[in-house]
């Protein structure tokens, strides 16, 4: 089944290329949508996919990139978007 979920990360998550090492871990999983930092520090995650490769996405962005450091991730599924690929912004 296909949904679509928002994701926030929280902790040392900005400047440490966490949105680009999620545009390439998503691009390997095969999900759509976005991420981007918001101003208070952390990064959002927009992401269509499969139930079981949206977990895989929710498992890296507990770990995130080597330099990063994650103290907390929240999940809520979305109406779905029908991405077309995933981006940055």
């Amino acid at each position: 089944m296909i949904k679509s979920i928002k994701i926030n990360i929280y902790g040392e998550v900005q400047g440490v290329g966490f949105r680009y090492c999620a545009l390439q871990k998503a691009n390997e999983l095969g999900i759509t949508g976005f991420v981007k930092n918001r101003t208070d520090g952390s990064v959002y995650i927009e992401a269509d996919g499969e139930i079981e490769i949206l977990e895989k996405l929710i498992f890296w962005c507990r770990q995130g990139p080597p330099r990063s450091k994650v103290d907390d991730v929240k999940v809520v599924d979305i109406p779905f978007n029908d991405y077309k690929g995933f981006g940055v912004k």
